[in-house]
């Protein structure tokens, strides 16, 4: 069985998107090694997507670039899962599958489908709701030497609880964008803080 990663490229400021889902701003990322992007993307198998990103993707389709167009710049083929409150409304798009549920029903629809491949959650607040059933057993991380100052943040939750990672990997040819790969870290009982 694969793994759900949560993988994204943010600004330095964490934003993954700038206002209005803008994803212009990743021009200014820099260049991964040749074949990074191919490698990383025959090992998903199904992407989950929100609602707002995937509006945003249809109404910007003629001024994104070939990168932020498709997933991975259109070396990725699998399945997408959009998870909307109103799958009825984009129903007729044969290249997604729009589902009305719950991100835990998302992930076990996605497993029978990837089977051995890995589930990418490319949403911030799918990605959260994921966390916060302990659903993601990785964190994929790219940074882009841009300041946005605005958009939506990577993981954004007043008053929320705090998650812990540990580096597993640096991505070789991706030095200069920050690749990282990161796994929850899980605290034993001596980690635990005193006095509670």
């Amino acid at each position: 069985m694969g793994k759900v990663a949560w993988g994204f490229t943010c600004s330095i400021d964490g934003f993954i998107a700038g206002p209005g889902h803008d994803m212009g701003w990743l021009s200014a990322a820099e260049p991964l090694a040749q074949g990074i992007i191919e490698r990383m993307a025959e090992k998903v198998g199904v992407i989950i997507s929100g609602r707002d990103g995937y509006d945003a993707a249809r109404a910007q389709r003629d001024v994104r670039d070939e990168m932020t167009s498709e997933a991975y710049g259109g070396a990725w083929s699998g399945t997408e899962f959009i998870l909307t409150h109103r799958p009825d409304e984009i129903a007729d798009d044969p290249s997604i599958v729009a589902l009305d549920c719950g991100i835990q029903e998302a992930v076990r629809r996605a497993r029978e489908i990837a089977g051995d491949r890995d589930i990418q959650i490319i949403s911030a607040d799918i990605a959260r709701q994921a966390l916060e059933h302990g659903l993601v057993d990785e964190l994929q991380v790219f940074v882009a030497p841009v300041f946005l100052g605005d958009g939506t943040r990577i993981f954004d939750v007043p008053g929320g609880r705090r998650y812990d990672w540990e580096l597993v990997e640096i991505h070789d040819g991706a030095e200069r964008s920050f690749g990282r790969t990161y796994r929850p870290r899980h605290h034993r009982p001596e980690e635990e803080p005193r006095g509670v």
